[in-house]
């Protein structure tokens, strides 16, 4: 079995990381905003922090999207949610960047967005249970390979 290349789990978690970002705080200015409204004084209040996603809710599924886990983008599924011309959902499911889609449809907007998340986690998890596998068997091998089995 070929060694695991490093940059391959560097990718796969740079992609796993970007997947699920964590939502960022801004910070208001509780002293301007409370200032117009209240000319008393306001030195022992507080900055007010905002939690915000880095990835605004997609209101529209119309475009919606997501992409699978790997390190490979030539292998890497993604799903897009388009709508036709009929208003019905479709969603396009491909493997890598040159493939033809799969297109499953056609459903409502919700059931088009649920169809991406599903897929995107059961995806997901299989990923995770490959590279599990994989680093159990390439452990043994080691383990075997220094002579302590």
């Amino acid at each position: 079995m070929a060694e695991i290349d490093p940059t391959d789990h560097a990718l796969a978690t740079i992609a796993s990381i970007l997947e699920h970002p964590e939502p960022v705080l801004v910070v208001r200015d509780a002293e301007t905003e409370t200032a117009a409204a209240d000319e008393h004084s306001v030195a022992d209040e507080h900055p007010v922090v905002e939690e915000q996603p880095l990835v605004p809710e997609h209101t529209d599924a119309d475009g919606y999207s997501k992409v699978g886990p790997g390190p490979m983008v030539a292998i890497r599924l993604k799903w897009t949610v388009h709508r036709g011309d009929d208003d019905q959902y479709y969603v396009h499911e491909t493997i890598g960047e040159q493939s033809a889609p799969v297109i499953s449809g056609p459903m409502t907007s919700d059931a088009a967005v649920h169809f991406v998340d599903t897929h995107e986690d059961e995806a997901h998890r299989r990923f995770e249970l490959l590279r599990s596998e994989i680093a159990g068997r390439s452990s043994l091998a080691e383990f075997e390979r220094k002579g302590e089995a």
